[in-house]
């Protein structure tokens, strides 16, 4: 099978962790009575192929749209459908989290002023954690009424739950406080359950793999706990490393894709750790990679 997945949470200046995936304007009040009669009236293929369409014209909110009826519109998603979903969403709260970041970063830099416009400044922050809030909510709200519901498979239950603790996590990295550790709580909840589900998958799912890698993101930047963050991401490379050349060229592709980000993700975390364990899994990497691509033909 092919499995799409999305490398996420776009690129800071300074090095941070990679998770998949990892990128609003009011909906329904602000829509024409004509759109609303005109989307009701089509059906779940053209809904899709606007998506698809939107997609391209970078119009998220209105991909979002589309993939929200067809979502609500009974049945679980086929694995092309959640895709599209996922991109909706994460392309639109992707800018707001570029966004928060920037102001973040001349928020530190006009305090060492003592600027005056700080004010302004942090009450243009607050309008983007609220838009962060409010596309959170709303695909929460999605997961949980619609779709973790209907989910039928390990697969599937895996990627909503694994998407709603995404989610939670893009949440809590803008704010603080209570709000911070109620999002913190609800993104543990849900990627703890998403693991137990994912045990009835192989090791080397991209599922899997994808919520071992989220999780441990996690675990290291709203958790605080970078150990705990470590030892998820390398007992996931690990369990998959040995059963990874078995897999067919597009599974093969994906898993070994995912598992170079936990170990991307590894080496940043562990700086000092001892180079013998890091040189030698890196290792494995290096030769199972040469082989994928000795099957495909390819010259290095």
């Amino acid at each position: 099978f092919f499995f799409f997945f999305q490398a996420e949470d776009g690129i800071r200046d300074q090095p941070r962790s990679r998770g998949l995936g990892d990128v609003y304007k009011r909906q329904v009040s602000t829509q024409s009575t004509w759109d609303i009669q005109f989307k009701n009236s089509m059906s779940k293929e053209d809904k899709i192929f606007n998506a698809k369409l939107a997609e391209q014209a970078e119009r998220y909110e209105d991909m979002v749209n589309y993939m929200k009826e067809v979502a609500a519109s009974g049945g679980d998603l086929t694995n092309d459908d959640r895709n599209l979903l996922s991109v909706a969403y994460k392309n639109w709260i992707g800018s707001r989290r570029t966004a928060w970041r920037a102001i973040s970063a001349i928020e530190q830099k006009e305090e060492g002023r003592a600027s005056k416009h700080l004010d302004l400044l942090r009450a243009y922050k607050t309008k983007i954690e609220n838009e962060v809030e409010k596309i959170s909510n709303d695909i929460v709200a999605l997961l949980d009424t619609h779709l973790i519901p209907k989910a039928t498979t390990p697969e599937t239950q895996v990627f909503y739950l694994k998407m709603k603790g995404d989610y939670y996590r893009y949440f809590a990295e803008c704010v603080t406080g209570d709000k911070n550790k109620k999002a913190g709580e609800q993104g543990q909840e849900a990627y703890k359950k998403a693991t137990e589900k994912a045990a009835e998958l192989p090791t080397t799912h991209p599922s899997r793999l994808g919520l071992a890698l989220n999780y441990s993101v996690f675990h290291y930047e709203i958790l605080n706990k970078p150990e705990e963050a470590c030892k998820l991401a390398k007992a996931a490379f690990d369990a998959g490393i040995g059963d990874l050349e078995s897999l067919e060229d597009e599974q093969y592709k994906d898993a070994a894709t995912i598992m170079q980000l936990l170990k991307d993700n590894l080496t940043l975390w562990t700086a000092d750790a001892e180079e013998g364990d890091d040189g030698k899994d890196k290792e494995q990497l290096i030769n199972l990679t040469k082989r994928y691509i000795e099957r495909r033909g390819l010259s290095t």
